[in-house]
């Protein structure tokens, strides 16, 4: 099967919303706005062109990274799946673009961020050992 990947730069729009699933699987999504900007020359200034939105959803592990790392009105990269839906609502026709996220990440062009790598989930982490109790020293007869 064929799969549209794409890569969209843009800003979040909406505040990211975590939810777990009926099977127990985490799921973060957000619209991310995305604005073309050209050059026009008649005025000798840059303007902004249509704005475009998309949902993005991100699953599992990435879910529970983006819900912690990203807020609104953040600049961001966002890879992933495309998917074009056709819907109908109250007679009205609206066509919804969903990108499912591959990668998520800050857009360094516009703004500076710390990477934090993560140990494993509580569940998998094991308990820590506490380290045996010193030595006592026996004096010497």
């Amino acid at each position: 099967m064929n799969e549209t990947l794409v890569t969209v730069v843009g800003n979040v729009a909406t505040e990211p919303e975590m939810h777990t699933t009926a099977t127990g699987v985490g799921v973060t999504r957000f619209r991310l706005a995305t604005t073309a900007r050209r050059w026009d020359a008649t005025r000798g200034a840059w303007a902004d062109g249509p704005t475009s939105f998309y949902t993005v959803c991100a699953w599992r592990t990435l879910a529970g990274h983006v819900k912690e790392s990203v807020g609104l009105g953040e600049p961001l990269v966002v890879q992933g799946r495309l998917k074009i839906r056709d819907d109908e609502r109250d007679g009205r026709r609206f066509i919804d673009a969903e990108i499912e996220a591959v990668a998520v990440g800050h857009d360094l062009a516009r703004g500076v961020a710390r990477f934090s790598r993560t140990l494993l989930p509580p569940a998998v982490r094991p308990e820590p050992v506490a380290p045996p109790p010193a030595a006592v020293p026996v004096p010497v007869t």
